[in-house]
């Protein structure tokens, strides 16, 4: 029977407003965040290489443009160096999200913090909300970590269903989206415990590689997750 895996790719860096929680920006990459795309498409085209696995033909991002830009430059380097013998094409899904903060979108943390306090209907906010993954801010729309999480994971694992049964060569299917919702899924998928879902981050352009086993169970194959720096505190 063949086998599936999922890269999953964190888009490149971005041109990010300051100490603004929310992750729903609508900014392109930086030139750093162009060069992380293409240092993905060269991890890819090593593991390919490496397994003798097919690179499927689609490429699943989320519709902020960061990663749509993240896969492009990925499935244009992949073309270019030969690793598929048609064109990449990419489509858009809003459930590939990074967590979302509801009405309290592209307000500056402290913000978000002043208008909690003034509404007499909240209680303040714990010190670490923007990293807790049980908080769920009190605004219309806002989910917390955890709910992000589980709304990627039950994405991949439908879409990785649905393509187990069509497959007939050991082949890899690649979904970029963001940090945070990513790290997360792989909690709810059971390829990571809860508390290195808190310690661990992702590097813009380095491809974690799942594999996708029978019954909706999932097992982490190759690529590092990152060390998170307590020294940085930026969303996604």
């Amino acid at each position: 029977m063949s086998r599936l895996f999922a890269a999953l790719v964190r888009h490149g860096d971005y041109h990010q407003l300051e100490d603004t929680p929310s992750a729903h920006q609508p900014f392109p990459l930086n030139t750093d965040g162009e060069g992380h795309a293409r240092r993905a498409a060269k991890v890819l085209a090593e593991i390919l290489g490496q397994h003798g696995w097919s690179l499927l033909p689609l490429f699943n991002t989320s519709r902020m443009l960061r990663a749509w830009q993240t896969a492009r430059i990925m499935a244009d380097e992949l073309e270019r160096m030969g690793v598929v013998s048609a064109p990449i094409t990419l489509q858009s899904f809003d459930e590939l999200a990074e967590r979302c903060v509801g009405s309290a979108a592209n307000l500056t943390r402290k913000q978000i913090e002043e208008v909690v306090r003034q509404d007499p209907r909240f209680n303040d906010l714990p010190h670490d909300w923007k990293t807790n993954g049980h908080v769920q801010l009190p605004f219309q729309g806002a989910e917390s970590l955890m709910q992000s999480g589980h709304r990627v994971a039950t994405y991949l694992t439908r879409v990785m269903s649905e393509l187990a049964s069509t497959v007939d060569t050991d082949s890899l299917k690649v979904f970029v989206g963001h940090g945070a919702s990513i790290r997360h899924a792989a909690y709810h998928l059971g390829v990571m415990d809860y508390d290195e879902v808190r310690k661990y981050s992702m590097s813009h352009g380095k491809p974690v590689i799942l594999e996708y086993i029978a019954d909706d169970h999932w097992k982490h194959v190759a690529g590092e997750w990152k060390i998170r720096s307590r020294y940085r505190d930026r969303i996604d």
